[in-house]
This record gives C-alpha cells, structure tokens and sequence, in this order.
C-alpha cells in the first residue's frame, strides 16, 4: 500500500492533539478461538473504549488514531496472532470523527487528520493478517469506516444505526468509506448511503437492515454477538465458511451517478458543497484504486474544511450535540415529580401516537380516554398494532417485553376512574381553545393535586387555556410534532402561571421519552409553527400576487426540507390555514391568509398536487388572478421570503420567546427538518447577508 510517510504523521497528530479530545482507548488482548479440526487459531482483538457510558460514544481524533494505531502494530508485530478483531465497548463500535480536531485546528489540522484515519485504518485491511470488524452497536461515519476496512465483518441484528452522515454535516466520508462502499455494495447503494440516508434528515440503518444491504457478511443476536462473530471467525480461518459477495456491476455506475446528482439538486438545491463533492468522489471510485481514491478523500475533506457550510455544520452539530442536552431556562431537575402513570384525553391518531411513545419510554400505565369505549378501545388497539410491527421487526423488542408493554395502555371513558392515580395527563384534543378550556376543567375535577396537566396545543395559548383553572400552575405546554416517533423536537411552553416544579416535571419526562426540549415563552404558536407559518404566508402571498407555485416550490431546494407546497400537502392545507389564522389575529400586519388556501381548504383538498406531481387543475382554478400579476424568480422569491424570517427571528428574540438564537435554530433543526450545512436558520441568514440587510446586525 502507498501511504503519506505515517511516521511524519503521528508525530505532526501528536502536534495538533489536545486535550480536549475525548480519547478511545484501543485494549488488545489475545483470545484463542475454539478448535477447527484439530487447530486454534489466535485473534488479537481489539476493543475500542473511551470509557464513558453508552450515552458517550468511541470517537477518532488524533490521539484516539495514535492509540489504534499501536495496538493494530502490536498484533501485527505478534507471530502468534492469526487475525486482528475490531470491537466497541457495549452497544457502540463508534460514532465517528471528534469533531473538535476539525473545530479548532483548521484546513491543516483536517489533512492530517484525514491522512492518518487513512493510513491507520488501512493496516487493518493490508497489514499482512485477515481482520474482522465486530460491529456491536452504533457505527456512523468513522466507526463504520473502522469496519469496512476489515477483511470481513459481522453486525450485531439490534444495532440501532449504521451510516454515513458527513454530507449532513458538511464533510464527505474521508476515512475510505466514499471509496470502499461502492466498491462493496455497488454505486447505487453508495449513493443511498452516502447521500440519499443523510440529506433524508439523517437516517440511518439499523444492524439488520445493514447487512441486507450488504454491509457485512453475518448477522447475530445481541446477547451473545460477540462469542457467536468469534466462532463465526474460527470458520472462516479455518476454511469452513466461505464469505462470497456479489460481483459490483460497473456497468451501472453512470446512472447510480446521475440519480445522485438529481437528489442533491432536489435535496440542497445544488448548495451544499459537501453533497457536489460526494457525486464527485463516488464517480471517481469506478475507475480509481485505493491509493487514488483514498488520496481524493484527502482532498475532499480539506476542501471542505474551508467552506463556510461546514462551519455552519459544526455549530449545528454542537447545537444537537449539546446544547440539545442542556436546555436552556430549564429549573434545577430535583424540582421534578416522578411520573408513575400517564392519562391521554383522546384517543385518536395523534393521541394513539403519544401512547406509544409514552409506554415505550416510561414503561408505565397509559390510559387514553375518550367519548365511548369504541374510540377509546380503537386507540388501543393502534399501539397494540405498532407494537407488534416492532416485535416483527426485531425493533427493541422480544415478545415477553411486548406483553407486557401491550398490558400497561388501556382505554376508558370514566376519567375518575383512569385518571385518579395519574401523575401526567396530557390532552390531544380538537385545536379549539373551547374545547381544551371544556376538557381541563373536567380534568381538574378528577386528578391528584400535584398532577400536571400538558397540552399538545400546537398554537394556542397556555396562559389563557389554564385561566379559568382552579391550579392554573400546573399547565404546560408539551407540543410535539408529528409524526411522534420520528421528531426529534418537543417545545415546553411556561404559561403565566406555570410553576417551577411543573416545568421541571415536564422537562424530566421529555428527557425520558428522548426528546430534544426548548423552553418557549407562551406566544402564538411557540418557535416552529411561527417561523413556519411566517414562511408559508409569505410564499402563499408571492403566489396570490402572481408567481407561480413552480417557481416558488423551487426557491427553496437547500433551504426547507421540501417546497413549501410540498410541506402543505404534508401538514394538511386546513392545519396550516388555521395557524395562519392565529399568528394574523396576533400579529396581522406581517402574518397573510391567503384567499386561494381559504378556498382550498372550503373544497376539503388535501393538496395543491396531482398525483403526478402536477398541480391539480381544481386548485389551479382557485388560485388568486391578479389583474397585474408579479412574477418573480425563484432566486427573488427565496430572497423575500428569507428577509420575512430574518425579520421574525429578530422579533421573537427581542419578544424572549426562546433564550437565544441557538434555540431557534436548533427548533428548526429537529422540529421541521432544515439542514445542518445551513446551521439551521440564523446562520444561514448571516451566511446570505440577509440579516444585516434586515435587522442591521448578525445574530452571530
């Protein structure tokens, strides 16, 4: 193999290390394999180990590469060891790159970094002796590069996630994945990967689905995943099991390519340089061999060390990564109550949801109410239903857990009965203040005098919902957003009158479902359905004036998630028109209704789209016919409509909705799907120049 001088590169590694860097101890020891036919062979395996828990995973900065690299040196140096075994501390192999090398040392420090991930990583495959990657857990960007470096690999059937995620963080797989998956699975596979998984709000592939897809040539059950990949790899030493992989189909490489390059037009618009970069490096891996397709790596990684997307990445990662963590405004934990048994006022789909996540987090009683038994019964059955799909799919559940989490939700119409003994109820009822007012006054009658009482309320306000309440300190805001299972978001909403030990209560239970929580000042419609509704009012009213919808879907590629339209027809045109209803009746000189969604909505359309993607000819026929129409480009379109948001922005902050810019990013990010590489929302606008435009300073 022809590497960089590895010499010069652990000692310019040992030059940029710091202390920050949370090192992952590299533990060899021998272990002798059970005999095959009469012989043992020996294994150096290799255990990777920051020593933190399972909430910390392995990374690779310098000095963790320094600490694999002498322990793969030293089962090579060993005449005794047949093989090399590479394995994590339980549940993780590891989670990739430590970001704060990249972070604090610069285009520089992220060669040598890149480099010496190369050079290390590559011993494992071309050092002399077969070696076997053991994926026991969660294995992203460098932890499953670590593996693909191997000769051969197991996974274990419960890992929770596989992936590449560099393109979502502004960087490409450097450590030979870009290079080494085409090679394995094919370029189409590649670029799902690589690209497709990633800009698809980071999914992932759990440690079946992984090796279905080619990752690795066994699969084993968790209990004993280790013993079972070890006697699995004295067979294959010994020559009694033969690892066959198909043959990749260069033939197919052009169109794997030209479907990427129409996902990253689609997904970023063409303005995330990480997502150019990584079509780049999948169609040089065709024709490439290792040296060259390594070294393209290299410089990939360097280049997008200077991009200002990935400076945006970082911050959007810390956010997720930290801040995420430390919510700020939140009261001293030791405030919270203990929740023994959740009560759900409705049992429909969004309450169903709720259930589920509930039982699946907390493992305590759930009861979900509602008018009659049949409703009541019929929420019921959907998560009975959803834990069974689980339970098939082998998704944290076996069948003993599976009744017994079935046996703890339970449906009712008497709330003194189901909701006597609980600690939290929450409603998910009809978004009708009314109604919400009716139903927590009921509530009231029947629950214990320190039960909290959340709402689901997307937009309306907390303080006037717990107005007429006997205990209006026991209101809070839990919003969620849908679908349940798959946001990451929820918005804690402090009423007037919230108290402390509510609020508390109502972070420790959202930290406990896994959820990211942001406090939010009670305000109309709370931080993503207000900055969401300010950009679907002002793109409905550069529609209303006389833009067409393609052109305004199509300003936003890099920006949203999906066109703005698009996300319509997701959330329900009859949902967004009621939030743009609440935010103009509180602030109608910059929220717009939009006359032609009136009308849509009054014909019951679930959307402005055919199934063809065309626009439907009947909302064609509602959509405003201005006597002198305004057509602008979408470049003028996305101009405007960021210009309405960096304005918005601004307001809430100086409203104290949230503590901080961070937060409002950080809500945008895992409530509604933009992009890490945009640093969410007000990085994006600093980085566009339209906050000083606006505002007449950054938010950064």
């Amino acid at each position: 193999m022809s590497t960089p001088d590895i010499s010069a590169l652990l000692a310019r590694a040992e030059e940029i290390s710091s202390d920050a860097e949370r090192v992952t101890a590299a533990h060899l020891r021998k272990v002798t394999l059970p005999p095959v036919d009469g012989t043992a062979a020996t294994i150096g395996l290799i255990t990777l180990d920051n020593g933190e828990d399972h909430t910390r995973p392995n990374t690779f900065g310098p000095r963790s590469l320094l600490a694999l690299n002498a322990a793969i040196d030293e089962a090579l140096a060993d005449d005794t060891v047949t093989a090399i075994g590479v394995t994590g501390k339980p549940f993780i192999l590891a989670a990739g790159a430590d970001l704060t090398s990249i972070q604090g040392g610069g285009p520089d420090a992220v060669r040598v970094v890149a480099e010496l991930g190369h050079a290390v990583f590559r011993k494992l495959g071309e050092g002399g002796k077969p070696s076997f990657g053991f994926i026991n857990g969660l294995a992203l960007g460098g932890g499953l590069e670590v593996a693909l470096h191997c000769t051969y690999r197991t996974v274990m059937d419960s890992a929770p996630a596989l992936g590449l995620p560099e393109v979502m963080l502004g960087l490409v797989p450097g450590w030979g994945g870009a290079y080494l998956v085409p090679q394995l699975v094919g370029a189409d596979k590649a670029v799902t990967l690589i690209l497709e998984n990633p800009l698809n709000n980071g999914k992932t592939l759990g440690g079946r689905a992984a090796y279905d897809f080619g990752l690795a040539d066994a699969v084993f059950g968790g209990a004993d995943f280790l013993e079972q990949s070890l006697l699995w790899a004295a067979d294959v030493l010994a020559g009694k099991v033969t690892v066959e992989r198909p043959v990749v189909d260069k033939d197919a490489w052009d169109a794997a390519v030209a479907r990427a390059e129409g996902i990253v037009q689609s997904k970023t618009g063409g303005a995330s340089p990480a997502a150019r970069k990584a079509v780049e490096l999948i169609a040089g891996a065709r024709d490439a061999d290792r040296d060259a397709g390594f070294a393209a790596e290299d410089d990939a990684l360097e280049a997008m060390s200077r991009t200002p997307e990935l400076i945006a990445s970082l911050y959007a990662f810390d956010l997720v990564q930290k801040r995420a963590k430390r919510p700020a405004g939140a009261p001293d934990k030791a405030l919270a109550r203990p929740v023994t048994k959740v009560g759900i006022v409705g049992a429909g789909l969004m309450a169903s949801q709720l259930a589920l996540l509930f039982v699946r987090r907390l493992e305590v009683p759930v009861v979900l109410t509602d008018l009659d038994q049949e409703r009541a019964d019929k929420g019921v059955a959907y998560v009975h239903a959803e834990i069974d799909k689980l339970l098939a799919k082998g998704r944290g559940y076996n069948q003993d857990k599976a009744n017994r989490h079935k046996a703890l939700v339970t449906g009712a119409t008497d709330k003194q009965a189901a909701f006597g003994d609980a600690d939290f109820v929450i409603e998910a009822v009809f978004e009708e203040m009314s109604v919400k007012k009716s139903v927590f006054a009921d509530v009231e009658k029947v629950v214990a005098a320190e039960c909290v009482l959340a709402t689901n309320t997307s937009s309306l306000s907390i303080t006037e919902m717990a107005a007429d309440l006997e205990h209006p300190e026991r209101v809070v805001g839990f919003h969620f957003f849908n679908p349940v299972a798959v946001m990451p978001l929820l918005e804690i909403v402090r009423g007037e009158q919230t108290d402390d030990a509510t609020l508390a209560t109502a972070f420790a239970t959202g930290k406990a479902l896994k959820k990211t929580t942001i406090l939010v000042k009670d305000s109309p419609s709370f931080i993503v359905n207000r900055l969401l509704g300010r950009f679907m009012g002002e793109v409905g009213r550069i529609v209303d004036e006389g833009t067409p919808v393609a052109v305004a879907d199509g300003a936003f590629a890099g920006v949203a998630p999906m066109p703005p339209f698009m996300l319509l027809s997701l959330v329900g045109p009859a949902i967004a028109l009621h939030n743009n209803e609440t935010l103009h009746r509180a602030f109608p000189e910059r929220f717009y209704v939009s006359p032609a969604l009136e009308r849509v909505v009054a014909t019951k359309k679930g959307s402005y789209y055919a199934p063809d993607l065309s626009i439907d000819p009947e909302v064609e026929a509602l959509l405003e016919k201005p006597e002198s129409p305004v057509v602008l480009t979408a470049p003028e379109v996305r101009e405007r409509v960021l210009a309405g948001l960096a304005q918005e922005a601004q307001l809430m902050l100086d409203e104290g909705v949230v503590a901080a810019p961070e937060d409002l990013d950080l809500a945008m990010i895992t409530g509604a799907g933009f992009s890490f590489w945009n640093g969410g929302l007000t990085m994006l606008l600093d980085i566009a120049g339209i906050s000083e435009k606006v505002n007449g300073k950054r938010f950064h």
